[in-house]
């Protein structure tokens, strides 16, 4: 009996209706060979209690208040051992023909049972190509994630002052302090657009926090940010279109 109980999968449900989970959970309980080890109305909740409880899988809902589902993906992955993702949409049979050809896994609305099963034993977690995909086809993140010991810590994209990159990690400067991510800069940029402006090779600064760029006796220019003591060089070629972009 003890090694049955160990190949039962723990399952989170994530999803913002509660007759969407508790149908879920009902599924859950018909087929067998699961535990629901949580539920989550909200992305914030979901990667919470993913750290608390450990689940090989999460049933997660694509369309959510706040931070969606597909976010709470590309955060998932942060993890060092993220769980397999199923996701559960209301989409119409184009937008799930586009999930088909990202190979991400999902269930239609109303779930049913058999689909819930053959979805569970098929579960996979999502590879670096697919998270990239979704990273390309989605809206652009609300939050960053940063792995730290006690977990993932969210932090808000309008808080951070800027990005510097070195070599493997990248450095999150934001107004609750520092955090390292493995995202680059070019990921970054592509993804954040406008909010953001490059001022060297290694960084890019958020531009509502930019407050004047100076010159040195020597030549070398520097942006002063909101919130941030210290200077950050820029680049000669950056200056010119830094001072012509936002007059400062």
């Amino acid at each position: 009996m003890p090694e049955a109980a160990a190949l039962r999968l723990k399952v989170l449900i994530v999803d913002d209706e509660p007759p969407a989970r508790e149908r879920l959970r009902a599924l859950l309980g018909e087929i067998g060979d699961t535990e629901v080890v949580g539920d989550a109305a909200t992305g914030a909740e979901a990667l919470g209690q993913t750290h608390d409880l450990a689940p090989d899988v999460v049933l997660l809902d694509v369309r959510m208040p706040g931070m969606d589902g597909l976010e709470v993906a590309r955060h998932l992955n942060v993890l060092d051992e993220p769980p397999a993702v199923i996701f559960t949409t209301a989409f119409d049979r184009y937008a799930v023909e586009a999930f088909e050809a990202q190979a991400v896994g999902y269930l239609l609305k109303p779930v049913r049972k058999e689909q819930l099963a053959a979805a569970l034993a098929r579960a996979g977690r999502l590879t670096r190509a697919q998270l990239q995909t979704l990273a390309a086809s989605g809206a652009r993140r609300s939050h960053i994630a940063a792995r730290r010991r006690d977990g993932l810590r969210l932090i808000p994209v309008e808080e951070v002052q800027y990005f510097v990159a070195d070599q493997k990690y990248t450095t999150v400067r934001h107004l609750g302090g520092e955090d390292l991510i493995e995202d680059s800069l070019r990921l970054l940029e592509g993804e954040f657009g406008a909010a953001f402006v490059r001022i060297h090779r290694n960084a890019l600064v958020g531009v509502k926090f930019l407050e004047r760029i100076e010159r040195t006796a020597e030549g070398q220019y520097f942006v002063h940010l909101r919130g941030c003591e210290a200077p950050l060089p820029v680049s000669r070629r950056m200056a010119g279109e830094l001072k012509e972009r936002f007059r400062i």
